[in-house]
């Protein structure tokens, strides 16, 4: 019998996970990589500007998202490349666009961020994925990161030295 004073005899359900500013950040930058994919602009510093004046916080907040947002898209075409090299069996027009700006993400940190631990990474985008798409993207996403960071030629659980 519970103790509820409800009267409910259901188990609560488990909180959500915690949210760090880091989270907050990565999410944000997947948004922004997502929406850039449907809709690219000449004026990415206008677009970018205008981006962060709807969020929540100030933009001094969203500091790692930008680095991540500018660096991503920077890369891109080297991103997009690896996805496809380690996307067998999968054509990449056909990778749902939710999935490719957490790719996109995720490849960005573990190719140019060092200072993060690739497991730390992969987490963080299965935790995107599992936030934003579909159960089976879980899966997906897991398979193509560890592919990349397997050719990283690194520790997966430190942050590389500098």
């Amino acid at each position: 019998m519970s103790n509820d004073p409800t009267g409910n005899s259901e188990p609560a359900a488990a909180a959500p996970a915690k949210s760090s500013r880091r989270r907050d950040c990565r999410s944000t930058a997947m948004q922004f990589i997502y929406m850039w994919d449907m809709n690219p602009s000449e004026d990415r510093a206008g677009v970018l500007a205008n981006f962060f004046n709807t969020q929540e916080n100030p933009r001094d907040y969203y500091s790692f998202a930008e680095e991540l947002i500018v660096g991503t898209l920077d890369h891109q075409a080297e991103i997009d490349e690896l996805i496809k090299k380690s996307a067998h069996n999968w054509a990449f027009n056909r990778i749902a666009r939710v999935d490719l700006a957490i790719l996109r993400l995720g490849i960005f940190e573990l190719l140019y961020r060092r200072d993060i631990p690739p497991v730390v990474t992969i987490n963080e985008a299965i935790e995107l994925g599992k936030a934003f798409s579909n159960d089976d993207s879980r899966r997906f996403l897991n398979g193509i990161l560890d592919k990349v960071k397997d050719s990283l030629g690194r520790p997966a659980r430190t942050a590389a030295e500098s």
